[in-house]
């Protein structure tokens, strides 16, 4: 299985790889709009596999809504956000503001996600787009529970490679992470990453309370913050790509604390920006995070 999981890892950047070639983006313009796309035919295919549950809860006296989806932590999707109302789009279709147009219809069943997904697809080119719709669609339709969330993790680590060194102001090493969250064992309570990046400390905390039998939904209560709106979005994205939500919220935490962290948190795991070396100490003044 972690072969086939590999080997399907490497055809899917090999098809995202297209769009940097034949685009003209950037690395760090090109990786959002993919993931995006991988997060859409995630949520697809874990709308479908409870739609028949959650329906059936449906009466002719009471409808189903977008609350009975999210009660089950799933994305509610409208039938013109699902991933194959865009594969069956006719030839010719403006393609790119038809995905835009379906990143806004999820974020509107989903408050949660507000803000959050990328609308930058009108400067993709129709057919790239295509392709990658297809070559995402053809290699995942098997794929089931975590395998998406590791696919997601595995381009977020690729596109960090392929950004350079700017790209360690989003992701931490798997490797890193995963010592982290071992030597803290955060079993249950609130976790908090004042520099949470694309939010792999949260998502490896979560797996830590599922080897041990218990659900992270009802274990862990998660808050971050990050500096970057692109980056606390990569956040967003990556926690309901594994079912997971949280409050994390965009600011310098050198200088703003908005979460009034000082004894509110049972867990606090970071792998801050450590060669900053212009911090204004003026403004730590009085900051009881930072004591004399």
């Amino acid at each position: 299985m972690q072969s086939d999981l590999a080997e399907l890892e490497d055809r899917l950047w090999d098809a995202a790889d297209d769009l940097r070639a034949n685009s003209g983006l950037k690395a760090s313009e090109y990786g959002t709009p993919v993931l995006g796309l991988i997060f859409l035919r995630f949520a697809d295919a874990r709308f479908e596999a409870a739609r028949e549950r959650v329906e059936a809860k449906g009466s002719s006296r009471r409808r189903v809504v977008p609350s009975d989806y999210h009660a089950q932590g799933v994305i509610y999707l409208t039938d013109a956000a699902r991933f194959g109302y865009l594969l069956d789009l006719p030839e010719g279709s403006d393609l790119g503001r038809a995905v835009n147009e379906t990143m806004r219809s999820v974020e509107e069943h989903n408050p949660e996600l507000a803000g959050v997904l990328p609308r930058t697809y009108t400067a993709i080119d129709n057919s790239t787009i295509a392709s990658l719709l297809r070559h995402i669609n053809s290699y995942t339709k098997d794929l089931e529970g975590d395998a998406f969330g590791l696919i997601y993790e595995y381009f977020l680590g690729k596109f960090a490679m392929a950004e350079g060194a700017g790209a360690g102001e989003f992701f931490t090493p798997m490797s890193i992470v995963r010592l982290i969250v071992e030597i803290l064992e955060p079993f249950h309570g609130r976790i908090f990453d004042p520099a949470c990046g694309s939010g792999g400390m949260f998502v490896q905390s979560a797996r830590f309370v599922e080897r041990h039998r218990h659900s992270p939904g009802e274990e862990l209560s998660i808050y971050g913050q990050e500096k970057t709106g692109e980056t606390v979005r990569l956040a967003k994205m990556n926690l309901a790509v594994h079912g997971l939500s949280g409050e994390i919220r965009e600011g310098n935490s050198y200088y703003e604390d908005l979460h009034e962290s000082v004894g509110r948190f049972d867990f606090v795991m970071a792998n801050p920006p450590f060669n900053v070396d212009r911090i204004d100490k003026a403004k730590l003044e009085d900051d009881p995070r930072f004591p004399d």
